[in-house]
């Protein structure tokens, strides 16, 4: 990496911290720390929302699905607007009315404590998986450019963040997200733009993406064993319903906003300037594609890559584009887009994860904390989620898969159970908490079954024939449909919570 990309990137990383350490002041009580107060504006929550679908997953994983196959997973960003209506009109409200700050709290007085443990956990799994996989998108990416030492990225990554999310709170996360969001865009606007205007040039390499079919939405057969249209669809719709539902990352983004109107808009802002964006990359995914089949000696570069990141080609090749064809101080403004994208996710992920260590594991235990004590509780959990998650990201540097196939997995398995148990308890009225029991513990069980599918331990006649994608639908499906078949056979009426 020469000075100037250098010089570049280092300013970044420094006007980053001390913005988030800019909004210590008004995060030093609890309210200030886990919803800024609820007086943000709809358009910066809403940036915010984008920014935490951006992640080095988004600015990896979708050029290198598109460099391997098709646009059969921007499927998946299709669905989004599903998931944003049926937040307009039913979460928000939902969440705004009762006032809960946890996702999860209205699941104790629905089903028992057993439930919120249950959900809380199955929560901070995601959040950790999550954390692990960003990071170490992040740390191969500057990997690539700069040659620094994959897990020294990682370690700094998770310092950085760690700091300023402790500092600043809820508000330091929304603000910073709007700024990393906003320039990770600009980022990947000058990596297409040098793509289409190089050799052999942008509508060479879309005309040969055409007749390969590289921009193919994927098959169209009813077949639920491989990654096909309608199996993608499924996912979209269930992981959305869960990250709008059930996400303690966007129900505190619903409290911080200054209304419900502002927090209605600031969902749409979030989706809808998602789908333009992800397209943006998975454009640049099917270019590098067409550029480096017609650079074959670059082409052996990436396969060279793979034994040294242990990561696929398509992961390989923006990181690669970005290290040999990026003009003076462009290269720096990348890395630091990259590491934007990252940062703008892992502390969203830390804060929340804070929050729901505090309102549903420390207050069920010590109800008469003050707030000073609260305070000391957020920024340690705070602490140790981050250390947490970036073990977890050293972890994964010995998986070769891709980083989005990763990611999908790692979240399918945990949202299932979560989105089932909270639509049952919101759509069911009969079913108590026996009849929610029996659900969830047979659906962890079909989860698990599907999850460890591809296990050498597991017999291939009980293997599940179904892609791992469906783990998410089939988990979900199976939680609500026999909760609601039990709820008859046990013959009780559970109420809702109240909402006042």
């Amino acid at each position: 990496m020469n000075l100037p990309d250098l010089a570049v990137f280092l300013i970044y990383i420094a006007v980053v911290v001390w913005f988030g350490t800019r909004f210590a002041k008004r995060s030093r009580n609890t309210d200030g720390f886990t919803k800024a107060g609820g007086r943000l504006p709809g358009w910066a929550v809403g940036l915010s929302l984008f920014g935490t679908y951006l992640s080095s997953n988004t600015f990896f994983g979708n050029p290198g699905k598109a460099f391997s196959s098709n646009w059969s997973f921007y499927v998946f960003t299709l669905t989004i607007p599903l998931g944003a209506w049926a937040a307009s009109k039913w979460f928000v409200p939902f969440y705004r009315k009762t006032g809960h700050i946890s996702a999860y709290e209205h699941l104790e007085k629905r089903f028992g404590p057993w439930a919120r443990t249950y959900t809380v956990i199955c929560y901070l799994l995601t959040q950790i998986s999550r954390m692990g996989t960003i990071m170490l998108g992040v740390a191969i990416g500057i990997y690539a450019v700069t040659g620094w030492d994959v897990k020294m990225v990682i370690l700094t990554t998770g310092i950085l963040v760690t700091a300023y999310t402790i500092i600043g709170g809820i508000e330091a996360v929304i603000w910073t997200d709007v700024v990393q969001s906003i320039l990770l865009s600009i980022g990947a606007l000058l990596v297409l733009g040098l793509l289409w205007l190089g050799e052999p040039g942008g509508s060479e390499l879309l005309q040969q993406a055409v007749e390969s079919e590289k921009l193919s939405l994927g098959d169209l057969a009813a077949d639920f064993t491989k990654p096909s249209l309608w199996v993608i669809i499924l996912y979209g719709i269930f992981i959305n319903l869960a990250n709008f539902g059930i996400d303690q990352n966007y129900i505190q983004r619903y409290h911080a906003a200054r209304n419900e109107s502002e927090a209605r808009r600031a969902i749409w802002i979030g989706a809808l300037a998602y789908i333009p964006v992800s397209a943006l990359f998975f454009l640049i995914g099917t270019l590098l594609w067409g550029f480096y089949e017609a650079h074959p000696a670059e082409l052996a570069q990436l396969a060279e890559m793979k034994n040294l990141t242990g990561r696929p080609a398509g992961d390989n090749a923006l990181p690669h584009f970005m290290a040999h064809h990026l003009p003076v101080g462009v290269g720096g403004l990348l890395v630091a887009a990259l590491f934007a994208a990252a940062m703008s996710t892992i502390d969203t992920s830390l804060n929340s994860s804070a929050t729901i260590t505090l309102n549903d594991l420390c207050k069920r235990r010590n109800r008469t904390l003050d707030d000073a004590g609260r305070m000391r509780i957020l920024r340690r959990a705070t602490l140790f989620w981050g250390a947490l998650g970036t073990g977890v990201a050293l972890i994964l540097t010995f998986d070769s898969s891709n980083l989005l196939d990763l990611w999908w997995k790692l979240s399918g398995i945990f949202a299932g159970g979560m989105l089932g148990l909270f639509l049952l308890g919101i759509l069911v009225c009969r079913a108590n908490g026996t009849a929610a029991s029996l659900a969830v513990i047979i659906g962890v069980l079909l989860i698990f079954w599907m999850s460890f599918a591809e296990a050498k331990w597991m017999p291939p006649s009980m293997k599940s024939p179904l892609d791992s994608l469906m783990t998410v639908t089939v988990g979900t499906l199976a939680i609500f449909l026999i909760g609601w078949i039990a709820s008859y056979f046990l013959q009780s009426r559970s109420p809702l919570p109240n909402k006042k």
